[in-house]
This record gives C-alpha cells, structure tokens and sequence, in this order.
C-alpha cells in the first residue's frame, strides 16, 4: 500500500500517515517494496516473541506461586530487552509490608539481581559491548560502579548461576536470582525475589537461593520436555 492508500483506509491526512510510516519504517516494523508498504519481518519477530513469552507466563506462573508461598516474598520472572530487564510476571508476597513492581516494569540491566544473572547468559564480548555503553551508576552508597568489578560480579553470578542485590538497586531492598535456561528460542530469561533487608536475612539466603535453583531446574526440565 502507498501512503494515499494508507491514509484513505485510516482516514488520517497524508502528513500525519507519512510520520507514521516513517518511523515504523525505520523501526522495521514496516517495509518500503515495489508495491509500497508491507509488514516488515521484524513483526514477525515480535510476534514470535511475544508467542514465546506468552508461553513462558504460562508455564512459569504456578513455579513463581510456590516461590512465593516457601520465601514468603514476592517472586519475579522477568526478561532482557536491549539494556533492560522487564517484569513479565509476578505474584506479591503474601505480607502487608511487601516490596512490588508492576507488569511490564522497565529495570535498568545494569542493576539488581535479576540483571546479573540475564547478563551473566551472554558471551564476555556482549556484556563488554553493554558495559562500555553505559557505566554502571551509583543508586546507593552501596552500589558498584567499577566497570571490572561489575563484570567479576557478573561472571561470578554466571559460575555461580545465581547472584545477590545486597542493597545496591535500592536501598533497604535485597533481591536475589537465577537464571532459566530455556530450549525454546534465544530467550535470556530469570526468576527472583525481593524484599525487606530484614526479611532476607543472611542466615536465610541459603535457604532461598536452594528454592529458586531447585525451581529453576524444574523449569527448565519441563521446557526441556515440550
């Protein structure tokens, strides 16, 4: 379709349509060919995407209930996107003080648990390319902001395959993470949990970090499977 074919059918002026295919053009949502503009194959990703991470909600769900019903916390599963790490589901902990974010919630990559461990799934010269980018920036007294020690940090979290945001996100607030390793698709994917520094004591994070590997695996055996 051209643009008076497409300003016609949404019956927008031509400047407005013009704008408008412009920027999807340039986003690759749209494609410009011998017989005007068609859906470009990055929709095609999207959508698969999108059908990819509608299948990990779904199979994910009932694991983050029964995160949170052991921790008592609120338990994540979240995402990379470029240099962030998005909230896809959640269930909120059970108490009335309890630390929240919402569907859909944008996280700087470079901060929290559930980046580290996101992080931690990509070769040393991707997490290079995204550190050179971007320092990592100081939200607390307690944060890292050395690029050479925020890569240990990393690599550490990827041996480990789990990783621990001692206050260094937001102050008070303690997360911890693990990675999902997943069959379906070139998903970098995480489960974590959050709360009060005094509900995630030191003596308890053993006992955490076993529930979510022990989650994580079950996951991952199940996606392993279909």
């Amino acid at each position: 379709m051209g643009i008076s074919e497409i300003s016609k059918a949404l019956n927008y002026n031509k400047s407005t349509v013009f704008n408008m295919v412009y920027t999807l053009t340039a986003l690759g949502v749209l494609e410009n060919g011998y017989n005007g503009f068609s859906f470009g194959t990055k929709l095609y990703v999207l959508g698969k995407a999108a059908n990819q991470g509608s299948e990990l909600i779904h199979t994910v769900h009932p694991f983050l209930e029964n995160i949170s019903q052991k921790t008592k916390l609120s338990a994540f599963l979240g995402i990379r996107s470029a240099l962030r790490a998005i909230i896809i589901d959640k269930v909120d902990s059970p108490y009335d003080i309890k630390i929240s974010s919402e569907i859909g919630m944008r996280i700087p990559l470079l901060a929290g648990a559930g980046g580290k461990v996101l992080l931690s799934q990509l070769p040393d010269e991707e997490i290079d390319q995204i550190l050179s980018k971007g320092k990592p920036k100081k939200f607390t007294t307690f944060s890292c902001t050395n690029k050479r020690q925020y890569m240990e940090m990393i690599k550490e979290a990827r041996q480990q395959r789990f990783a621990i945001d001692d206050e260094e996100y937001i102050e008070g607030i303690r997360g911890l993470a693990v990675p999902l390793t997943l069959n379906s698709g070139h998903v970098n994917a995480a489960i974590w949990i959050v709360g009060l520094k005094s509900q995630i004591k030191d003596e308890l994070i053993p006992l955490y970090r076993s529930v979510l590997k022990e989650i994580a695996e079950k996951i991952e055996t199940r996606f392993s499977l279909e």
